[in-house]
């Protein structure tokens, strides 16, 4: 043991990353350890994920060296992302430049309601939007019950309200690139950028780490995970006949079907699809239902 290790009373913290067998612990007030998961695990058949709460055993404090002794139970763990702990997810697309993405959008909430995760919708750069265009997404995503947030990380709007909303929660964050997704994250950070900061300087090396989920805290007991490459609708034991069902505002239309089984697409007399037509669903969400819905059934193809 090595003198300048603790007395090997356990910490607890979180695992905020994890790469090539190595699980970057963050312990409230401490700092970042580095460390390998004992073998017992392995026998178990038990992977640490990034989210897990656990309890580790420091070998060196002064490099910050130690082991995952235990993994704390787990409230949730997700397939895709592979995240443990998510109390919610939070979605970053840009109100403008770029345009909505409802196509990727939805994919997303489709997969976090498969999971049962609830979704916040955050629109940023809601400065280069007039009132009249931020109604017109509320009455795309209203429907379906998502609470959602128009915020400026430029300008500084709302961004209080998102971070009194992400309060001790661990969230998933997501969206594509040019959304204003860092600087909403950075707004959120204030004084914390400091603990980031060692957390980047710990982990920061190599090419291909922006591929990992990873955990930023920026309050006590509060942490965002950003969560790259949820793009895909490859949620393995999703089927297409899941599909509507991850669609809320389809749920309450469905008895009205003439058929049991209706895909709300070919079939007639489809509650859904009148549901469409007399403005309580969204017609863009119905048509992204009916693109991922073929999208699956062409998938299961091949």
């Amino acid at each position: 043991m090595s003198p300048l290790a603790s007395n090997r009373i356990p910490m607890q913290g979180k695992i905020v990353k994890g790469i090539s067998g190595f699980y970057y612990v963050h312990v409230a007030g401490t700092g970042i350890y580095e460390c390998k998961a004992k073998g017992i695990f392995r026998n178990q058949k038990i992977k640490p994920l990034v989210g897990d709460d656990v309890e580790i055993v420091v070998l060196d404090e002064q490099k910050k060296i130690g082991n995952v002794e235990s993994i704390l139970t787990r409230k949730n763990a997700l397939i895709r992302p592979a995240v443990a702990n998510i109390d919610m997810a939070l979605v970053i697309f840009a109100a403008a430049k770029p345009d909505p993405n409802f196509n990727l959008l939805d994919r997303f909430l489709c997969m976090m309601e498969y999971q049962h995760v609830p979704v916040t919708i955050c629109f940023n750069k809601c400065d280069l939007v007039t009132e009249e265009e931020q109604n017109r997404l509320r009455a795309i995503y209203e429907p379906a019950g998502y609470p959602m947030l128009f915020t400026s990380a430029k300008n500084d709007v709302h961004v209080d309200r998102l971070r009194e909303l992400l309060a001790d929660k661990t969230t998933a964050v997501a969206g594509p690139s040019g959304v204003g997704k860092s600087s909403l994250v950075n707004r959120l950070q204030n004084d914390v950028q400091m603990e980031t900061g060692s957390i980047s300087d710990k982990i920061g090396r190599g090419k291909h780490t922006t591929r990992h989920s990873q955990i930023i805290p920026i309050a006590e007991k509060t942490y965002i995970m950003d969560t790259p490459g949820l793009s895909s609708m490859d949620v393995p034991g999703m089927e297409k006949e899941d599909l509507w069902r991850c669609y809320p505002e389809f749920v309450e239309h469905e008895p009205k079907c003439r058929f049991i089984g209706c895909s709300h697409i070919g079939e007639p007399d489809c509650g859904v699809k009148e549901a469409v037509e007399d403005g309580s669903i969204s017609k863009v969400r119905y048509d992204n239902y009916v693109l991922l819905y073929e999208e699956m059934k062409n998938m299961r193809k091949y």
